[in-house]
């Protein structure tokens, strides 16, 4: 090849050269402008989280019961961090340096470009410390959040629970994508129950930042940004004035209250004690104090009214008066022989006194035992149990709560089980008919029970939230629980019923805490307790004619029922009823008298 056609050769391979290079330039600055530019711009902007403030929660009178205050937490960029920072940050805020490395190595690809939470509710010395080292203290900063505040004189400890940071199982199961690491999730009570109302929705804030990562100011004039939209708040069916004398009333006690109104089902008051202040668990929890409190011997985390299986003695012969009703092994008038003790088979059953031939509503005076001992042999197992699970035993109540125990109510299914198919004998159903033996009950299912009697039959779902209210629109959305009805004829209700009355008004064994103003009907309850002091029980309801509120009082290791619940119910009905006015309760206002 001559030299002239390599000239020529060489100038149109240059030519085409400059062509492909000035067609890439147009491609790049003016057909892919708009793609590479929000590339570029996505490199200059910070994206920041939003996390909506909680709903708050409003007794059934308007006052607010859990509020929210503003709290600054401390971040860490992981792409942005110099790792060898972390001796530094981690003395600012009180922690070993492994507990940053920890939290860092959980950020793995894109959320190494996302915040992450290190530390809750720093004070503002920390943050000026921060502002003032921004250039040297790269990927360190902090966010706005919220945290729970109780603006009440009782602790509410089992009723309104607790949040904690999400766990990574949590993250892992959730469904969808709302929370990330660091997010605070409810963890116990009404704060889990309706997590997805109290949580709100976030919202995000795009911030512009130089090539030092310092925040230059709002992104597009704020256009971009999302608003976070707060929680909606709970309007609960609770009386905060109640619930403060409730908690008085069990101050250094063991066991728990529960009241209702009978009428719709709605909660009134809900005690169970020991039990712990809930500000350990806002902010940044303290280690040391979380772990006292969950291996506590007296379990002052656990909900003896929700989560207990006791036997409920006495207060169950209401029970099996209508087992015997509904069977037909009874009638409302017919009579049984109670000589004082009961034997079956090489075993003798003691009664508390010889009452002659009584029917079942001066049996329920009295709290006969032989009464019971034999109509729980007339009636066989399963009809105890058919209908026992009438009254909702064995089963959960629906309570708005999270953990609730559904008891145990034996069966042929159960005996079988335990001891053997056909291996177990009719002796068993003699302590059951006093509410002893396997049987196993909450006070919340004790609640809903009395509270069915009372109403005649009519069994509501025991719940807090009367109505949810979205803060950002104000709308109000009025929650549905169950009603149904147990269908038994009038006269069964009017004899039972009768016979609590008497309990209280007659010569029963709450005659201890009758009351002048008000007319107030129950039943006390005495559970042996294998493992030491017996179990205190009470349910009842007032007034008599016209109900409005129904109670349960469990004390554990309290002794007879008369003793320390039937004082305590008492004085909780009264107060109630007076529009909390009323104090009747007094230690000395007790004899011992068994039931």
């Amino acid at each position: 090849m001559d030299s002239a056609v390599r000239k020529y050769v060489f100038i149109g391979i240059s030519i085409l050269a400059v062509i492909l290079l000035i067609t890439r330039l147009v491609q790049l600055q003016v057909v892919q402008e708009k793609e590479f530019g929000k590339e570029s711009q996505k490199n200059s902007i910070k994206k920041i989280t939003e996390t909506p403030a909680r709903g708050l929660m409003f007794d059934r009178n308007g006052k607010v019961l859990v509020d929210n205050k503003p709290s600054y937490t401390l971040t860490i960029t992981p792409f942005q961090f110099d790792k060898n920072l972390i001796d530094e940050v981690s003395s600012l805020i009180g922690e070993e340096p492994g507990y940053i490395k920890e939290l860092l190595s959980k950020a793995k690809g894109t959320n190494r470009f996302n915040p992450v939470k290190v530390k809750r509710d720093i004070d503002f010395k920390l943050i000026s410390y921060i502002e003032e080292n921004r250039e040297r203290l790269k990927g360190v900063s902090y966010q706005v959040e919220s945290l729970r505040y109780y603006p009440i004189k009782f602790r509410g400890s089992h009723i309104f629970g607790y949040n904690g940071e999400i766990t990574e199982k949590q993250l892992e199961e959730q469904d969808g994508t709302y929370y990330r690491q660091g997010d605070l999730v409810g963890s116990t009570g009404l704060e889990r129950y309706y997590e997805t109302y109290l949580r709100g929705e976030k919202g995000s804030k795009l911030i512009s930042v130089d090539v030092n990562g310092r925040e230059v100011g709002p992104y597009n004039d704020g256009m971009n940004d999302i608003k976070a939209l707060n929680g909606s708040d709970l309007h609960l069916s609770l009386d905060a004035d109640l619930q403060e004398y409730a908690e008085k009333l069990m101050l250094n006690k063991r066991g728990a209250i529960i009241a209702v109104d009978p009428r719709n089902g709605e909660i009134l008051c809900m005690v169970s004690k020991p039990d712990f202040d809930l500000s350990i668990f806002s902010g940044t929890p303290d280690a040391k104090s979380i772990a006292k409190l969950f291996s506590d011997e007296n379990k002052p985390v656990f909900n003896r009214v929700t989560q207990t299986k006791y036997p409920p003695g006495s207060t169950w012969k209401m029970m099996m008066g209508f087992a015997g009703l509904g069977s037909e092994k009874i009638t409302t008038t017919s009579t049984i022989a109670c000589g004082g003790s009961f034997t079956f088979g090489n075993r003798t059953f003691e009664d508390h006194g010889a009452y002659g031939s009584i029917n079942l509503t001066r049996a329920l005076e009295v709290s006969a035992n032989v009464f019971f001992y034999k109509l729980s042999l007339m009636i066989g197992l399963d009809n105890y149990t058919k209908y026992s699970k009438m009254f909702g035993f064995g089963a959960r109540t629906g309570i708005d709560l999270p953990h609730e125990t559904s008891g145990l109510l034996p069966s042929t299914a159960y005996f079988n089980k335990v001891y053997g198919q056909n291996k177990w004998g009719q002796g068993l159903l003699v302590s059951l008919g006093i509410g002893q033996g396997e049987l196993g009950v909450s006070p919340v299912q004790m609640v809903a029970y009395v509270s069915a009697i009372c109403m005649d039959g009519i069994y509501n779902q025991p719940h807090f939230v009367k109505k949810v209210v979205n803060q950002t629109t104000s709308e109000e959305k009025m929650l549905q629980f169950t009603q149904r009805k147990i269908d038994f004829p009038q006269k069964y209700y009017d004899a039972v019923k009768k016979g609590m009355y008497l309990v209280v008004n007659g010569t029963g064994t709450a005659k201890n805490i009758r009351n002048s103003e008000y007319i107030l009907a129950g039943k006390t309850g005495t559970a042996q307790n294998p493992n030491g002091n017996n179990h205190s029980w009470f349910v009842g309801y007032a007034p008599y004619g016209d109900p409005k509120i129904a109670v349960c009082v469990l004390g554990e290791n309290a002794g007879w029922g008369n003793q320390f619940a039937a004082p305590i119910a008492a004085a909780i009905m009264v107060r109630y009823l007076s529009g909390n006015s009323a104090d009747t309760y007094s230690e000395s206002n007790v004899i011992k008298v068994n039931d």
